[in-house]
């Protein structure tokens, strides 16, 4: 079975070798037989890939130890779950997952467009093989998962114990298939550049690839958020590690992307704009790969020191010089069909909105590259800790939660006054009102918490307005009741509707994140048994410690009762967590009570001989909004995703319009 893994990487980079070669030269002859090769070289590539990874995933559910790679990351007594998870907790695993998901997004998508976009796919096919390429080369040369050992061992190593958490079979692989689903919009764009199609049917054509790794990658953030919040045992969710940043950067220009193709679908503007975005949104998701994999920057996610890093890097700097080389040959051909005609108009909110996604994504960049920059200038590495991207993004991620509610609430190209002031009415009074009760009811005096939630209030209030206004139309017009009128509203039009409840998971996730930074509570206590503590109005009583062995490891559980006054709510019982081969290092299992008003967090932190133990006690408000918001998030992103028969009719009118025949463009 391992033979044949490795057989077939090796043969699946000849033949994406050969797609690659096919699809050139049949665009430059106008050969349909050679194009068809490409298709099929395509397709063959990833079964190959997919045999590949069928062959290393029966290897770890099979323990076969005489891979160095199944060693290195599994043992006998770890769950399936974990198991399946080794696959890819290591970098030569990881990058076959890289590969393996873009071969199976290519072949989709050369399926998907058989005889559609004739022009484009020949080097939409070069592009995606190329990238193939230099995966399964790194694959083949470097960092192969079917490396054997001499002789194999009886039992392996076992993962990692912050690895075993069902986050690592969510976060890697929701985050990969954003990251690689990039590719394919990517691809769409160099096509156009290079065949001079540059108008918007490319960008319709992939809406949906863009959209879903988007969403992907925005959930693989989420996962990743959820997953270092009940295992880290540090109290939060988002530390600004480098390679969390590196994540991050991506999707906010891909958001950027998202907005600012709407312009150029409506108005005919910003072409040049939304293809350097692409570019851009692509380019991070391999510098984000590259970080991972390099060893540059102290990471908890980094797979240490690797000599790939290099290869990367000189990828990443072809990738860059060939695709802006390209934009500069067809600006000629980019020009705006229209200008912007106010600066009071739906067109100037979106391009805010792009300038403050693109300053967040640069200030991130910066934040996260400025130790390797350091280092070569006066060479000491300086790390940038959380405090200069919550000081730098917060008010730049506040001012984008403000154009959220401004951008529903007026009209493209110009708008009137007295439209702005029927449109903001209500919106803003709700605002203000929700700010005063904030402020009444809570006691809240906290500056920048009272402005972000009246920032927040607005932006559900304009997009809740958007939605009444719409029921109300229907119900007169047609005379539907508000329930169907809802439901015929949003189906008439899920792009838009879809966007809205986007949004409003947006904004439930930044009240989670605003009541969770600006309101935590933290309490340290050392108690022997039988003491209590407080921490706001919960009392902690440690009842002593408690001592077990499992199948994989050895549990020290500190036991905690929780009242409130005299009444008893329930117990608690974080931990430390001895496994097999990792004894020296404990990882925490902090326990975790939520309510919709706030979570309870409790860290065992230590202990003494006589049962002294050391505990870390926190309270974040209403963290549990992030999670509900990233739900509410998947259903707007599963409606705009869903078809839609004015989306469709606009996307065959715009292939339409393109050039028809075999005839291509290219460059020179």
């Amino acid at each position: 079975m391992v033979e044949i893994g490795r057989v077939a990487l090796l043969i699946a980079l000849v033949v994406a070798i050969y797609a690659w070669g096919m699809a050139l030269l049949g665009a430059w002859k106008g050969y349909r037989e050679l194009i068809a090769s490409a298709r099929n070289g395509i397709v063959a590539t990833g079964i190959l890939t997919t045999v590949a990874a069928i062959v290393l995933f029966d290897a770890f559910v099979n323990h076969n130890f005489a891979l160095k790679y199944v060693t290195e990351y599994s043992s006998r007594n770890m769950d399936l779950i974990y198991l399946i998870s080794g696959f890819w907790a290591g970098q030569e695993g990881s990058l076959l997952l890289w590969a393996w998901v873009l071969s199976l997004y290519a072949t989709l998508v050369v399926l998907q467009n058989l005889k559609r976009h004739q022009e484009l796919m020949p080097y939409v096919m070069a592009v995606m093989a190329t990238v193939q390429i230099f995966f399964l080369y790194i694959l083949n040369f470097s960092a192969s998962p079917f490396a054997t050992l001499p002789v194999a061992p009886q039992d392996g190593q076992g993962l990692n114990p912050l690895l075993q958490n069902y986050g690592m079979f969510f976060h890697p692989t929701t985050l990969y298939m954003g990251y690689v689903g990039f590719t394919v919009p990517f691809a769409f764009a160099i096509a156009a550049l290079i065949t001079g199609q540059l108008g918007d049917t490319w960008i319709r054509s992939t809406r949906r690839w863009t959209l879903f790794a988007w969403f992907f990658l925005g959930l693989g953030n989420l996962f990743g958020a959820q997953w270092a919040y009940v295992e880290l045992g540090w109290g939060g969710y988002w530390g600004w590690d480098p390679v969390e940043s590196a994540s991050l950067m991506p999707w906010l220009v891909g958001t950027a992307y998202l907005h600012s193709v709407m312009i150029q679908q409506r108005r005919g503007m910003l072409k040049v704009w939304n293809m350097v975005l692409i570019i851009l949104t692509f380019s991070l998701s391999i510098f984000g790969t590259f970080l991972t994999r390099s060893g540059v920057l102290s990471s908890v996610h980094t797979f240490g020191q690797s000599d790939i890093g290099a290869t990367f890097l000189a990828f990443l700097g072809a990738l860059l010089v060939f695709s802006f080389w390209l934009l500069w040959l067809r600006l000629p051909l980019l020009k705006s069909d229209n200008e912007l005609d106010s600066m009071l108009s739906r067109e100037s909110s979106f391009l805010f909105n792009n300038l403050i996604l693109i300053g967040a994504a640069f200030a991130t960049f910066w934040g996260t590259v400025f130790p390797l920059i350091s280092e070569a200038v006066r060479g000491v590495k300086i790390t940038v800790g959380p405090p200069f991207f919550n000081q730098v993004n917060g008010p730049i991620l506040l001012a984008l939660m403000v154009l959220m509610g401004i951008c529903p609430l007026i009209g493209w190209r110009r708008a009137s006054g007295s439209n702005l002031v029927r449109n903001f009415l209500y919106p803003f009074i709700f605002a203000v009102v929700l700010g005063l009760v904030v402020v009444g009811l809570t006691g809240a005096t906290e500056p920048y918490a009272i402005i972000a939630y009246t920032f927040t209030g607005f932006v559900a209030a304009t997009i809740l307005w958007e939605f009444i206004r719409g029921v109300r139309a229907r119900n007169h017009t047609r005379g539907e009741n508000y329930l169907v009128g809802l439901v015929n509203l949003i189906s008439n039009n899920k792009p838009r509707y879809g966007g809205y409840i986007v949004h409003l998971g947006v904004v439930l996730m930044a009240i989670g994140v605003i009541g969770s930074q600006f309101y935590k509570t933290e309490v340290e206590a050392n108690l022997a048994p039988g003491q209590e503590t407080y921490i706001r109005d919960y009392k902690m009583v440690y009842q002593g410690l408690n001592e077990y062995p499992t199948r994989s490891k050895h549990v020290v559980a500190a036991n905690l009762d929780v009242y409130q006054g005299d009444r008893f709510l329930f117990s608690m019982a974080p931990s430390k967590e001895f496994h097999e081969g990792h004894d020296e290092e404990p990882n925490s299992e902090v326990d975790i009570r939520s309510t919709f008003t706030e979570d309870l967090y409790t860290i065992l932190s230590g202990w003494t001989e006589d049962g002294t133990a050391s505990l870390k006690l926190i309270i974040n408000p209403l963290v549990i909004w992030i999670w509900i918001g990233g739900v509410v998030l998947l259903i707007g992103t599963v409606v705009t995703f869903l078809p839609d028969r004015r989306e469709h009719r606009a996307t065959e009118e715009a292939r339409q319009r393109s050039a028809p025949g075999f005839q291509t463009q290219p460059v020179g």
